[in-house]
């Protein structure tokens, strides 16, 4: 016999879709609903697994932005060349068949109602009502008080500033090969990258090897000039999150590559012209790329809702305390660490995805199937790609570095993704026996993907619809105690439709 699926909850008011009942004549119970807010790597796994243990017995929707799932770890290779953009994006529509997607960007949730508004990527508003709510919203760039760096700066959180940051760095060359001023074209071909944790690691290892790469095909490069790469942290060592031998593993591969490490070193303000270091010195720079670290979506400010340092508290199984049809996981909630008393498990790819197996458990539990459980997860290790055949790893606490970690990391990256492992694994293949295509597509200008806004996934167009909502005003630059710096793109358009689901 099928177990029954009962939403447990009181219904909300007449005239939307609301909490399931019975028919007018006693019939059959509508299914209940749940509402997954955000597709990165805790909502896809809630979504997918909830989909196996449910098997129809409960209406899942899915919102989000776009119609991919986009597998962050390997954004630095788009930038440099190694992989295609779509490599690295997994269809939702073709890999989560028993979900229904909605394109559209959360703009705010009525817990009362159990309602879900968001505006559509054509600026039309509409409703979702939820009988179970899975708050994965993820997180957005941190900016910091620094005069200059939300104008000049570019973040490297979404496809599009991969994408642009591609083009751009290939135009810098491509201006510096032929500029004849000595000064102007050390400038061009000077990248600074501030932050030095997994991101901004792995781009500065991948950006030297691009960049190096692209010079080799100008025949009128200017001699002894080299491109030159700046990792910055005020930490002091790369990789301050992670053990000290895989933090000297890539410092050494760093330095070996040419890349200007600067630990205990940060920004003191940005100009178009460059930027000037708390050192006192000023470098010449037409690139500065901040990878200083994440803060949680600007979503969860707005649910005044408890929270710890912007991140929405839960219970070890995931739920909202006070409200027992709202879960949360991913870099969103403060998920109290079981292993580590006392603490929050960290930001990282890793929790998320299997916070999102423990999420999809128990809201099929609070339906009826299966008991919840705690989410504990004890690290199984790191992996750093550091471009062609280096990495430094740890899988199991065991330490590796060179080709044998370069090829423990792309194994475990192939098996991490849910899709597209031919083709990741084609491209890689490709790049080691030709050489990258030094190509600019124009696509992209900088002022269409801002540092400061809280939809990195989304081309921003002033004026059209889908770039001016009501979070991208709700605060000033810079501020990272509040969770409002940046808003949502999404908003509404003279003639905007509105619907209720």
């Amino acid at each position: 016999m099928t177990p029954s699926v009962s939403p447990s909850g009181p219904t909300t008011p007449a005239g939307r879709t609301g909490p399931a009942r019975s028919g007018p004549s006693g019939g059959p119970r509508r299914r209940p609903r749940v509402v997954i807010v955000g597709a990165g790597f805790a909502g896809y796994q809630t979504a997918r697994h909830l989909s196996r243990t449910l098997r129809g017995r409960a209406e899942i929707v899915l919102l989000n932005p776009t119609d991919y799932f986009l597998y962050l770890p390997l954004l630095p290779q788009v930038t440099a060349g190694v992989l295609e953009a779509r490599r690295v994006t997994v269809s939702l529509p073709g890999t989560l068949r028993q979900v229904r997607l909605v394109l559209g960007q959360a703009e705010r949730v009525d817990l009362a109602a159990r309602t879900v508004h968001y505006s559509d990527p054509e600026g039309g508003e509409g409703e979702l009502t939820y009988d179970r709510l899975v708050l994965a919203v993820g997180s957005v760039s941190k900016l910091l008080p620094i005069p200059g760096v939300a104008e000049h700066a570019t973040g490297f959180r979404g496809l599009p500033e991969a994408l642009y940051l591609r083009d751009h760095i290939t135009r810098q060359i491509e201006l510096a090969g032929y500029c004849g001023d000595p000064a102007e074209c050390a400038a061009r071909s000077t990248f600074v990258v501030v932050g030095a944790g997994y991101t901004g690691t792995e781009l500065a290892a991948h950006g030297k090897m691009f960049t190096d790469a692209l010079v080799r095909k100008q025949p009128g490069w200017p001699r002894g000039v080299k491109p030159r790469w700046m990792l910055l942290d005020v930490a002091d060592r790369v990789l301050p999150g992670l053990s000290e031998r895989l933090a000297r593993t890539a410092d050494e591969v760093l330095r070996e590559r040419g890349v200007d490490v600067r630990v205990k070193t940060s920004v003191k303000e940005s100009t178009k012209d460059g930027v000037l270091l708390d050192t006192g010195e000023f470098v010449d720079t037409r690139t500065l790329i901040w990878c200083v670290g994440v803060r949680p979506d600007p979503l969860v400010s707005l649910l005044d809702l408890p929270t710890e340092k912007g991140r929405l508290v839960v219970t070890p199984q995931l739920g909202v305390p006070g409200h027992p049809e709202v879960f949360a996981c991913g870099d969103a909630a403060a998920v109290p660490d079981l292993t580590r008393p006392g603490e929050f498990t960290p930001m990282t790819a890793q929790h998320a995805s299997r916070q999102g197996k423990v999420a999809a458990r128990n809201v099929a539990a609070s339906l009826g199937l299966g008991t919840p459980v705690a989410y504990r997860h004890n690290d199984l290790g790191f992996a750093v790609d550091l471009g062609g055949v280096k990495a430094a790893a740890n899988p199991m606490g065991v330490p590796l570095s060179g080709p044998v970690a370069g090829a423990v990391t792309r194994g475990y990256h192939l098996a991490a993704m849910p899709g597209n492992r031919v083709r990741v694994a084609a491209d890689w293949l490709l790049d080691a026996a030709l050489p990258r295509q030094a190509v600019q597509l124009g696509l992209l200008r900088s002022w269409q993907v801002p540092l400061d806004t809280a939809s990195p996934e989304l081309v921003h167009t002033p004026g059209a619809p889908g770039t001016s909502g009501t979070h991208e005003n709700s605060g000033t630059s810079g501020n990272t105690s509040s969770g409002n710096t940046s808003g949502n793109t999404s908003g509404n358009t003279p003639g905007s439709t509105s619907g209720k689901e």
